[in-house]
């Protein structure tokens, strides 16, 4: 959906109506509100057969808390999830189904809750320390969770695909005193990993851009932080501009020579996408248990 009409460019090939599109998953997914509905029901299925989760605090604020759904063992892996929503909707409970398949593999699943950009007055800053600082924290009691603190794993989508890239560019040993990279891998499906073409979009309309935050919080432009295996993913059936975002940081990645893999998924859409998470044999499900070696 590039300009072909003579408009003004605001971002490589795009007008402004095209790059709104572009960041717009409406606009491609018309049946986002029926995978939500489905979502929803999925979730309490899900519930309804493993019980409630633990809810662990890892601050004072009210929305800082995870979701622990515990895998029979100790010294287990245990993967960490950020739900995406465009920053602004969504929380940890909604995501309950993608939990299922990794504890009947004998793994371990945190979903993360965050603040959402409209309780931040639009700054993504501390979203993304607040999930920097729950990941800090299930590295160092990882045993008081149960899980084996060398297997920890990062699944993150849409929006917290974008939050997860930063966490695996976090600064451990400056921010958390934590010596090593704790991230055993990540899967990242469908993410944003440079905020630039993003803050000239109508996102700016609730996301308060700055030049430091586009620099800081867009993941391409901090490489040299990745000490993980990165399994990117995104659907033939996004946007052009989230398809886009996540080949570049895979040929960015490549070209820094850091482990990475990428997967297309053959006609999904960015919603229709996540849902092969919750399937062992499903696209994302597959790999990611692959990567985890369960």
């Amino acid at each position: 959906m590039q300009s072909v009409t003579g408009a003004p460019k605001v971002w490589r090939d795009y007008d402004q109506a095209a790059l709104d599109a572009a960041y717009d998953q409406a606009v491609y997914a018309p049946n986002q509100d029926a995978i939500k509905t489905r979502r929803m029901m999925m979730a309490d299925l899900a519930l309804s057969r493993l019980g409630l989760p633990e809810v662990i605090s890892y601050g004072a604020g009210t929305n800082e808390t995870f979701d622990l759904y515990r895998a029979k063992g100790d010294s287990r892996p245990l993967v960490i999830f950020v739900h995406g929503g465009a920053w602004r909707n969504g929380r940890a409970r909604d995501f309950a189904s993608l939990a299922e398949i990794f504890v009947g593999a004998g793994v371990h699943f945190a979903a993360l809750d965050f603040d959402l950009i409209d309780d931040c007055g639009g700054d993504l800053f501390p979203m993304v320390h607040q999930v920097r600082r729950a990941t800090a924290q299930i590295a160092t009691r990882a045993r008081d969770y149960g899980a084996d603190p060398a297997r920890l794993y990062l699944i993150g989508h849409s929006s917290g695909a974008h939050m997860a890239a930063c966490i695996a560019t976090t600064d451990w040993e400056k921010d958390f005193s934590i010596r090593s990279n704790p991230l055993a891998g990540a899967l990242l499906c469908s993410g944003m990993y440079d905020l630039e073409p993003v803050s000239l979009s109508k996102r700016s309309l609730y996301v308060k851009f700055t030049p430091d935050m586009i620099e800081k919080l867009s993941a391409q432009r901090h490489l040299t932080r990745i000490n993980c295996p990165l399994i990117l993913a995104h659907g033939t059936l996004e946007t052009p501009e989230f398809q886009r975002q996540t080949r570049d940081f895979h040929a960015a990645l490549m070209a820094a020579k850091k482990p990475a893999r990428l997967i297309v998924g053959a006609g999904y859409n960015h919603f229709e996408i996540l849902e092969t998470l919750a399937n062992p044999y499903g696209f994302l499900g597959a790999a990611m248990l692959e990567q985890i070696g369960s």
